[in-house]
Formats: C-alpha cells, structure tokens, sequence
C-alpha cells in the first residue's frame, strides 16, 4: 500500500485531524492556513481548506488520539510507510528503605518534602497529628508511602552501626579505710512550713552571727557553718522543700547525715511532717526530734511524741532512739541542746570521708550572679576542691575560678562536708546535680557530649512510645466505629449519626441560654467521596456543643460551586475545602457576599483551622500577662508607729516591678499570696518601677513571712481567646 493511500484511509476514520507541514512542521488549521510561511511545501494554503489534497510535498496526518504515523516523501520506488516503535514503558524510581526510618528521612530518600509524606498517608488510620518530621514510622507505612507515591521500594544494604564508646565520667572506688577522716556532719533541718522550720533556720544564723562577731549570712546561699563553743562544726542544709531532698536522694549523693524534724508543740503532726518522715526513712537517715514552739501556754510536747508513734518514730523517753529536745525558735531556747544532740549522733555515726583524690559533690543550689555568672553551692563529699579544678556536673562543666565560704569570704580551698559557693560555670547546672572532678577540659567536653547524646537517645525513645500508644488508641477507637456500622455506606452512616444525635440532644436540658446562640455553621467540599467521608468521620467526634455548636449545612464532592456561596450567605457560615479550587468568578462571589472560603490540602491543618474558628465564637477570658520576676535575697523589719513590718530584699531578674500592677509571691511553685504593694523603694528612695538587675525592698498590703528563694511575679489582667475543648483525637 502506497503512503498516499495509507494517509488518506486515516482520514477516512479521523474526521478529525491536524495537519503539520513535514518541513517546519508547523500546525496547519484551516481557519489559520495563513500564517505559514514555507513557500516550499506551503505556497498553495487553498489545497488545506476543506479536504486535505496532496501535493509533491509529504503531510504529517497527527490525530486527536496522538497516534502518529510518519511517511516519507513520495517518490519513485517508495511504496512503504516507516511506523516508529512504541516508547519504552517508564521506569518507576526506586527509594531505599530501612526499618525504624523518620518522616524527613524518607521524604529525603524520594526525593519529595515532608508534606508530601502526609499526603500519602492521608487515607490511611496512622494518626498524622501526632506524627512529626523526626517521627519513626513503622515498615508498613513505610511502605504505603512510597506505593501512593507511584515507587517501588528497595532495602538498603545493611551497614554496621558504630557502638559509641561511653564517655561518661563516674564516681570512684570506695577510699582505703586508712585514708578516711573525720568530717562534720550535714544536717537537713524538715517539717511543716508553719512549724518554726524558717524561724529555726533564722535563729541557728542569728547565734552563729553572734559568736562569729561577723555580718550576716547570706540567705541564698542554702548551707551555713555552725561552730560551737568546744570546737565542733555542724553544716547545716537549707533545701528548698521536700522535692529537692528526694531529688539528691535519688541521684545516691548522700549529702544529709541526720534530719531535724521540727513539730510545733501547739499543732502537733501534720501532713508535711508525714512526709519528712518518710524522705527520711526512705533516704535511712536518722531523726532528731525538735519539738518547737515550747514557750506558748497551749504546748503539749507530750501530745506530739504519742502521735509520732503511729509513724515509728519512738522517742528515748518511750524506748526508741531518736532523740528529742523542746525548744523555742522565736526565743532562742534550748538550741544550743539541739546542736550538741546532733554533734553526740554524728559521733555515734562515726563520719568519714576521703579528703584525697578527685573531687565528689552535690549541688544545693545554683543561680546567675550579675559580676560573677553561673554560681552553685554545693556540699563537697570527697576529696579537696581548689581553684582551676575542673568539674562536670550535669550537661554542664566548669574550670573552678574562685571560691567562697557562706559569708562570702574567699577560700583557698573546701573539704568534706563543707558548704561552699563555686564560681567558674559555663552553663547554670540544676540543683541536685552530682560533681565529679575530671583530669582536664578536653575531657569534659567529652562527658558533656555523652551525656547530651544519652538524652536525645532517651527522648527518641520516649517519644516513639508515646507515639506508638496514642497510635494504638486511634486505631482501636477507629475499628471499633468502623465495625459497627460496617454494614452500611457512608452516606447510610452519616444519617444514622445525625438522627442519633438529634434524639439525644431532645433530652439535653433546656437551661442554655447564651451559648445556645454560639454555633459554627460549615460546608465541607472535597476532591473524592473518600476525603469527604474521612472529614465527616472526624466531625462526628465533635463533643463541644455546650461551648459552640458546630452545623454541618452542606457536603460534597467537587469544586466549590456558586451554591455553596449562597447556602454559606444564607446561614453565615464557612466553606471548606479539601484538594479542590475555588476559580476566581466564586472568589470574587464569596468576597463580595462576605463569605469565608479555606482551601486545604492536608486533612489535620483543616481541622486545626476549623478549631480555630470555633475557638474565636468563644468570648475571651482574663490572663495574667507577667511584667516582671524577682526573688527574695533577704528579710527584715520595720517599724512603723507601733507594728513591725515585714520587708523583702529583693533582686529583679526579669522585666520590671510597677508598684501599681498586681503582685503574687510564689514559693516553691505554690502561690501563698496575691494583692498590691504598700511600699517599693530602692536605696532610701520610694519609687514607681525598679528595672532588672536592681535590687529593691518591698513590703505588701498583707503581712507574710518571706522566705529567702521566694519569688515575687508583677503581672497584669489580659484578655485571652478561649479554646475549644474538642479533640478529635490526633
């Protein structure tokens, strides 16, 4: 069959066609036969006006199927058409898996970013709220990921992980019993807060001041120094509630030889004296009882002894071995018996300590000086410290620049049991911390690395089970609805859904009065019945009526219509979309009409936007937005006219003070006060506002007995947007 034949039967079954000059193969279109400009094959553009005519120039007949057959041109002894070969089918790409992989790393194996990992995973039952770009995915969403992606996947070769050598620095050996001496004991003074504990603490400072004949101690400090008369030293420890204590207990820094229980006599035993007695015993260290506020006429020591039994606490005079001395913290009384008891059981004890060797410690408390940087105090357990040590406690080491006593005194060097205030840090460590001496800086660097990387592993590790186990609950809650309405579709699901919920909400009480008018019409549009079905699914979770009521008034496939404006105008609602468009004559409708459109193509952001517009229905609710932080260093008195007066020394850390916003004082994470300020002053000097890093006294319009580490927050009353309480589970 000639070419000519061949070319004019395809017009005889393509009505249809287009025409390409075999020259410049340019379109030739019968409305357009005039822009050619090929005088060669083109000259006669009459012969393309109605039924293609052939010339002595060859066509290429190209139908609307884009099937394509090339001829050759016409000559002597041609009598065959050239059909090309099919293409080769295309290869699919190919993406390297592992087990365990993370969501950036497989978008970074195919090549694609991570939203379109969650896109993949869209229409499956993995819970792709939870799911993060470090998230480790299991196999077999591994492997649905890069099948919806139109891939093939391939194991990678395994490798053989390096095992990382432990870098970690450690305590040493226990000490030749030929190289111990004797230390002063550390003694932790416990109770209930409105037993004396504080007033204790003052008046151990205050006879420590008097036979010193020296200033003051300073209150943050957290551990002082008592001498007595005949030579002894007792270091006591001020921890900042029973959290701390359990926190060095628990790292095994046996900083606390005995605890002081303080028990007000007038009171007796309270919760929080429980609780001391069992960090005690957990921690078995032994107890000297104090038995506080002895001077008032309603004491009744007694009484707190017999109700200490019932806890195992068993006083000398009922046959036991804790020793017990009635005292009066507010007078002095008897504390010079409080201190020899506990001099006789460290005796009984019989401490000792290794002071040779690399240095072992434990934090006790730790802040930012302005002229000296990060500072900690600590209790130093073995060895002698001395400057330009090096030490690790923590994720955080230091080159030891200079050292202080409690008094703020320099010291050349610190022993066991000896309080002392470390200067030298690179980065504040956290009270508690263990201090370990290393050989040099180098070395360090090396366990602070470790240990940062100890914890990344141990975080991985935790978030992946609770990963894993909100997983679980998603898609066991996920079969359990599937199964019982299995048999039927999801449109029957659907209304069987509102028909049930329309029952229920006939028995809901008819009290609403305001937030019955709260409600959230919406029309849900979506690319496949699938999207709109998973949509759907998610809404019927919806549990929040009683704030806002969420109304579905429309649900479709497609792309967003001129009836969806209208019916979002009619009820004031919004249109949602999922991987559909909205052209620009509906943009142009819904802005003219005031109607909200919001197109997504990732099913959580669609639903944390439809949170967010039923968050904003909700009226406001007032915030405390905080101006400025400050702790107490120091208290003191003052007299005005015939009262005393309690006031703080203090030091702003953060922002500023303004007299006339709002104050809390905070201790230990409780708010024990909330009100204004009578004074502020700062020197001799009545001031409006004190700026960070100054130092100012206060006083409030309540008297409270301030505590040194209190914290004192000014803050001020905003408005803040309210949240829904839905959770649609991911």
């Amino acid at each position: 069959m000639s070419g000519k034949l061949v070319l004019e039967n395809l017009l005889r079954y393509n009505t249809a066609c287009r025409q390409l000059c075999a020259l410049c193969y340019k379109e030739v279109h019968r409305t357009r036969h005039s822009t050619l400009r090929s005088p060669a094959y083109c000259s006669k553009p009459s012969r393309f006006l109605n039924t293609p005519k052939w010339c002595n120039e060859t066509l290429i007949m190209v139908s609307i199927s884009q099937t394509r057959l090339f001829s050759t041109k016409l000559g002597k002894g041609s009598g065959k058409t050239k059909i090309p070969k099919p293409k080769a089918k295309q290869e699919k790409q190919e993406v390297e898996i592992k087990q365990r992989m993370s969501v950036a790393e497989l978008a970074q194996a195919m090549n694609k970013d991570v939203d379109h990992v969650y896109e993949a995973l869209l229409h499956t039952t993995i819970d792709l709220d939870s799911l993060e770009p470090d998230s480790l995915l299991d196999e077999v969403w591994i492997k649905e990921a890069v099948k919806k992606s139109g891939m093939k996947y391939k194991w990678a070769k395994l490798t053989e992980g390096k095992v990382r050598e432990n870098k970690d620095a450690v305590n040493r050996p226990p000490a030749d019993p030929t190289l111990l001496v004797a230390r002063p004991p550390v003694v932790t003074i416990m109770g209930h807060v409105d037993h004396g504990k504080t007033t204790l603490l003052d008046s151990l400072r205050k006879s420590q001041v008097a036979a010193m004949e020296a200033g003051g101690i300073t209150q943050h400090i957290g551990a002082f120094l008592v001498q007595l008369p005949s030579g002894e030293k007792i270091t006591f420890l001020d921890t900042p509630g029973h959290a701390a204590f359990s926190a060095m207990r628990a790292r095994g820094a046996h900083v606390t030889d005995i605890v002081i229980l303080v028990v007000a006599a007038d009171d007796g035993v309270m919760k929080q004296t429980i609780e001391s007695i069992q960090h005690a015993k957990n921690a078995k260290v032994p107890i000297i009882l104090a038995v506080n506020k002895c001077d008032k006429p309603d004491a009744d020591p007694e009484r707190v002894k017999k109700e200490l039994l019932v806890h195992d606490v068993v006083c000398e005079e009922y046959g036991g071995e804790v020793q017990a001395v009635h005292v009066s913290a507010l007078k002095g009384d008897n504390l010079k018996s409080l201190a020899e008891a506990t001099v006789t059981l460290a005796e009984v004890l019989e401490l000792k300590a290794d002071p040779t060797g690399l240095v072992e410690g434990t934090i006790v408390e730790s802040r930012t000086d302005k002229g000296k940087g990060p500072v900690t105090t600590a209790i130093i357990q073995r060895g002698t410290l001395k400057k330009g040590c090096t030490l690790v406690a923590g994720k955080s080491w230091a080159k030891v620049r200079w050292l202080f006593d409690e008094n703020n005194r320099a010291m050349s060097e610190a022993g066991p049991s000896t309080p002392v205030e470390i200067v030298g840090w690179k980065d504040v460590p956290s009270a508690g911390e263990l201090i370990l001496e290393v050989e040099s800086e180098q070395r360090a660097r090396e366990v602070i690395e470790w240990r940062k990387y100890v914890e990344e592993q141990e975080k991985l590790k935790e978030d992946q089970q609770v990963i894993e186990a909100k997983q679980k609950e998603h898609q066991e809650s996920y079969s359990k609805e599937r199964d019982s309405m299995s048999h039927l579709n999801w449109r029957q699901r659907k209304s069987a859904m509102y028909r049930a919920n329309k029952q229920r909400m006939a028995f809901r009480p008819k009290e609403r009065m305001e937030n019955e008018q709260l409600s959230l019409p919406v029309i849900i549009k979506g690319d496949v019945d699938g999207s709109v079905e998973a949509i759907l699914n998610i809404l019927d979770s919806y549990d929040a009526d009683e704030q806002c009521e969420l109304d579905i008034v429309h649900f479709g496939v497609g792309d967003i219509s001129e009836n969806d404006i209208n019916l979002a105008q009619t009820f004031s609602g919004v249109v949602y979309g999922f991987n559909v468009d909205a052209n620009k004559a509906i943009q142009q409708a819904a802005v003219k009409k005031g109607v909200q459109i919001k197109l997504h193509n990732i099913i959580y952001k669609l639903i944390d936007d439809l949170k967010e517009e039923l968050s904003s229905k909700l009226p406001p609710t007032v915030a405390e937005n905080v101006v400025g932080e400050a702790s107490v260093l120091a208290t003191f008195y003052v007299t005005v006219g015939k009262k005393k007066v309690p006031v703080a020394g203090c030091r702003v850390n953060k922002g500023q003070l303004d007299r006339k916003l709002k104050f809390k004082l905070i201790r230990r994470g409780d708010i024990i006060w909330k009100g204004s300020l009578t004074t502020l002053k700062h020197l001799k000097d009545d001031v409006q506002t004190v700026k960070t890093g100054m130092e100012c006294g206060l006083s409030m319009d309540k008297d409270i007995d301030f505590q040194p580490g209190d914290e004192v927050v000014c803050y001020e009353d905003t408005e803040k947007q309210q949240e829904i309480c839905w959770d649609p589970g991911f």
